[in-house]
């Protein structure tokens, strides 16, 4: 290989990771999930053995770029579209601290040990497990942190009194009720709640049909918090 063949593929395959990853999305640098491991590593592949790989020809790494770009934007779309999909190829949120007790058979289940733990933990400036209410080890490997009330800094809104139709306790963690415009069961069961009184929440606002939520979600204080399909943006 000359060096001007070289330094056409090196320029190339820069020009053409660029431009896909672009294509690809955001998602696909901002959270490091198991499919957008793979994606990213496979890509990166590619590329290089687009750049220094002469037994490849331009041609031929073009079109496997291209083709792999074409897989990951399919992939993408049907991950929005599918809960299911998206629950099988990356996963669901674990929850690793709940009450102040560490669920090491979560733990185990996601392959992270104590000492990680206690690391994550204290770059959330957590220092003991007993101030956590909540730790939620996510999809792309983060650890989402809720500390106890008493562990809280006291704020203006903590000094209202809510009126909400369900008690506090029942809420420790917010939770979605609907996604995508399905209900989802198992959160209302764990509240003791059912459809009807979902329902009765929505009417209030002026929603008759499910279908026109995209995203509801059950606050600590016992509001619905709900985000229809189509927001009108200002």
């Amino acid at each position: 290989m000359t060096i001007i063949e070289l330094s056409f593929r090196l320029i190339l395959s820069f020009l053409l990771l660029l431009t896909l990853t672009r294509i690809m999305g955001r998602k696909e640098i901002s959270q490091m999930t198991f499919f957008n491991f793979v994606s990213a590593i496979a890509i990166g592949t590619l590329g290089a053995s687009l750049a220094i790989d002469s037994t490849i020809s331009v041609r031929n790494g073009v079109i496997a770029l291209a083709g792999w770009t074409i897989f990951t934007v399919v992939m993408g779309y049907v991950d929005l579209k599918s809960k299911a999909f998206r629950k099988a190829v990356e996963g669901v949120p674990r929850v690793v601290v709940r009450k102040g007790e560490i669920m090491d058979a979560e733990l185990s289940k996601v392959r992270l040990d104590l000492d990680a733990l206690n690391v994550m933990l204290r770059k959330k400036n957590v220092f003991s497990i007993k101030e956590v209410d909540y730790a939620i080890f996510e999809t792309d490997g983060t650890l989402s942190v809720m500390k106890k009330e008493k562990d809280l800094p006291l704020t203006k809104g903590d000094q209202q009194t809510f009126k909400s139709p369900v008690s506090t306790h029942q809420v420790p963690i917010p939770a979605a009720v609907i996604e995508d415009g399905k209900v989802v069961l198992n959160n209302l069961t764990e509240l003791h709640l059912d459809e009807d009184w979902l329902k009765e929440q929505l009417a209030s606002q002026g929603i008759t049909d499910m279908e026109d939520v995209f995203y509801a979600e059950i606050q600590k204080d016992g509001t619905l918090a709900i985000d229809r399909y189509h927001d009108i943006v200002n």
